[in-house]
């Protein structure tokens, strides 16, 4: 009976040892995927680091501002794109499987970066040159609408079902390494080159170096397999990806939505406008702000896989209520202590990314834990990419307005707001730590 008895506790100890940890195969697929998304990011965010070098590359000639606006205008019309690749390129990969549809993201963005490398200027082809270039911020908004939601159930379905948050958090840790290789990027070319190589061909390098690293990225989708999870239902019957998830996944669908609603505001608020509120309010030099920025972003970075270890160990709902509670009693401190110094402004960059990481290492699991196989890319893209492009796509706007309409001191209710949405979608939100993919 003893011997019996001990090789039962050996078979139990054994299943729970594989459910924790990752095989040679998944941590290859693990490392494929988060490279990819590395260089696929580097091609979104090297347009709007070089923006201000080639606006006056692509609009006619007189006025630097204008042709600069012009530009963003096309930055900005990109994010309408992303919710159309998420539904079209989200239904593609649940039919023929992650793999196929990282491959064709992936080209699409590398594809339309060399586009842009080589379009000749307004000088030389005249209004045809913006119309290129919309077009390829077209394709751009479109392959990255498919990339979350592709990459997001690849990686998951690539993890040990003791070690998902984990995977899925080196989505983001991708996101975030690929706009700092692109801010280093720039600051490269912007510290070697001359003003007139860098307005004459230097933009036209990062472009490219963008999409041959994308073609780096590609080697690597190409070689990995494809995953077990979408393999099981792939000789199955099928059904359009898009129908199915708004027919029977509704509430699935919207919970992505609330979950993404308070994360993605706070995390563009906290990127994209703390800096710039900083240099505003305090007269802190805003090279200095966006230093604090860049650095905090680097420990937030490193945090994000132990944040994901977390929620594998203690659950999903924890950790985020974490980052929702936390903002919802930091929001107010965090706006009227800020000081005109380097301390200050880092300080309380790092300690909002420190709580965003609750969210970030998270979002990637806990959207693809809601759907069954044949519906999760669909249902993670559209709905990730619609409430990205409503609440994200319009945080910098609002912030914007708000302080240039002398209303600056009410931000911090705007994220309190947020946050508390945030208290609410994830505190009545099932728990899908440990649920069978």
């Amino acid at each position: 009976m003893t011997t019996v008895s001990s090789t039962s506790d050996s078979s139990t100890s054994d299943t729970a040892a594989a459910t924790h940890r990752l095989n040679p195969q998944q941590r290859k697929a693990i490392f494929a995927g988060a490279i990819g998304n590395t260089v696929e990011w580097v091609d979104w965010a090297v347009y709007a680091t070089f923006a201000p070098v080639f606006a006056g590359q692509f609009f006619a000639g007189g006025n630097d501002t204008t042709a600069l606006l012009s530009t963003l205008a096309v930055f900005a019309v990109g994010f309408v794109m992303r919710p159309v690749g998420g539904a079209v390129l989200g239904a593609y990969a649940d039919r023929h499987g992650r793999k196929k549809g990282l491959t064709l993201t992936i080209s699409l963005m590398a594809g339309a970066s060399i586009v842009i490398a080589v379009c000749p200027t307004y000088t030389h082809i005249g209004v045809a040159a913006p119309i290129v270039l919309l077009l390829a911020r077209l394709v751009q908004g479109f392959s990255a609408g498919g990339e979350f939601g592709s990459s997001s159930a690849f990686l998951i379905e690539s993890a040990a079902a003791g070690r998902r948050a984990f995977a899925g958090s080196w989505q983001q840790v991708s996101v975030g390494a690929g706009s700092l290789i692109a801010a280093l990027l720039g600051t490269i070319l912007n510290s070697t080159l001359s003003d007139s190589d860098l307005h004459g061909w230097g933009w036209r390098l990062a472009f490219g170096l963008a999409g041959l690293l994308g073609l780096v990225g590609l080697w690597l989708r190409r070689s990995v397999h494809e995953t077990e999870a979408f393999t099981r239902i792939h000789k199955g019957p099928r059904r359009n990806a898009l129908v199915a998830m708004v027919r029977d996944h509704p509430g699935a669908a919207l919970r992505v939505a609330g979950v993404t609603i308070a994360g993605t505001l706070i995390y563009y608020v906290w990127v994209t406008y703390m800096p710039t509120y900083a240099h505003l309010s305090t007269g802190i030099p805003l090279k200095t702000a966006l230093l604090a920025n860049t650095l905090a972003m680097v420990v937030f970075i490193v945090l994000l896989p132990f944040g994901g270890l977390l929620s594998d160990r203690i659950g999903r709902k924890p950790t985020m209520t974490v980052f929702a509670g936390g903002f919802l009693v930091f929001a107010w401190p965090a706006f009227h202590f800020l000081a005109n110094g380097f301390w200050s402004v880092f300080v309380i960059e790092l300690i909002g990314l420190v709580l965003i990481v609750g969210y970030s290492a998270n979002c990637a699991v806990v959207m693809a834990e809601q759907f069954p196989a044949e519906v999760r890319t669909t249902g993670i893209g559209l709905p990730y990419a619609l409430a990205v492009a409503i609440f994200g796509g319009t945080a910098p706007y609002v912030t914007t307005w708000l302080n240039a309409n002398h209303h600056g001191d009410l931000v911090w209710v705007y994220v309190a707001v947020a946050a508390l949405i945030g208290v609410a979608v994830y505190l009545t939100m099932p728990e899908t730590k440990g649920k069978e993919l």
